[in-house]
This record gives structure tokens, sequence and C-alpha cells, in this order.
């Protein structure tokens, strides 16, 4: 009896470790949340010349994506893009070196020979900044910050583009 009673005891230990983890990484949805909550708001379009400093996938349904090392964009899609989690890149459509919500789209790139454009339904500029800090704060205090304080300053790179 003893012997189960310490087996069970191991086993639930090794069971909380595991799970402990597991919760820290954080989740598309949770990741998503905390790029919304520093985004600033809509804009129409915003530059861009062709090529991206780098991307970072939000789930199925949207995207971060940096045009310069501190400048970077919220894109909501519409409707699911499945093939962006299997993407090694995305390429992005653009008309006069600016892409425009509702009109231009990301296509993931190495997802398969038939990858499928998604539409850009918003367009929200990141406050890059703020982002990093809450991402330092998620590591170090595994929370995920909703929304930013009422009193930052907006310094979103092109509100009002």
């Amino acid at each position: 009896m003893h012997r189960s009673i310490k087996a069970v005891s191991t086993g639930l230990l090794s069971a909380m470790l595991l799970a402990g983890c597991a919760s820290t990484r954080m989740d598309s949805g949770e990741k998503l949340a905390m790029y919304r909550a520093n985004a600033g708001e809509p804009v129409r379009s915003f530059h861009f010349f062709g090529r991206l400093h780098s991307w970072a996938p939000l789930g199925d349904r949207a995207l971060a994506v940096w045009t310069k090392p501190r400048e970077a964009w919220l894109l909501e899609l519409t409707g699911g893009c499945p093939d962006l989690a299997f993407a090694h890149s995305v390429s992005i459509t653009s008309s006069l070196n600016s892409v425009h919500a509702r009109f231009d789209r990301v296509r993931p790139v190495g997802a398969g020979p038939m990858a499928i454009a998604c539409r850009i339904d918003e367009i929200r500029p990141l406050d890059v900044g703020a982002l990093r800090d809450a991402e330092r704060d998620w590591r170090e205090g595994g929370e995920v910050i909703d929304q930013p304080p009422e009193d930052a300053p907006d310094q979103s790179p092109g509100a009002g583009t």
C-alpha cells in the first residue's frame, strides 16, 4: 500500500511539473490578445516597399508584420487563413507602395503549392515598444495584459495614415 501511494504521489508531481512547463508558452489566442491590446486604431493603409523585416502568425485570422525594426502592423484577415501556420514566409500585395485594408492580400509562402491568399480586413499600427514590454512582463510573470494603460501616449507608427 505504501508503494502505491508513493507511485501515485510521484505521478501527480510529474503531471504537475509537465502542466507547469506547458503553461509557460503563450497560445495563439493569448498572443493575439496581447497584440490587439498594443495596437492603435484601424488605418486604411500603410507604406510598404516590397520587403518585410519580419512577421509572426497570430492564429489563422491575424498576423503581425514588421516593415522596419520599430514599425509593425497588426493585420486582421477576412475569414480564416489556414496555410498561415505552415508558411515559412509571407508575401503581401500592394499598390503604389501601399498596402490597403479590404483590398490587398497576404499569401503564405512554403505552405504548399495551393496556398490561398487571404484578404486583409483591418490594419492597425502596433506600438512596438509597448509590445516588447508586454512580452517581457508575460515571460517574467506569466500574465497577458488585456489593455494598455489609459494614460499611455499614442506612439503607434503611422497613426492617421
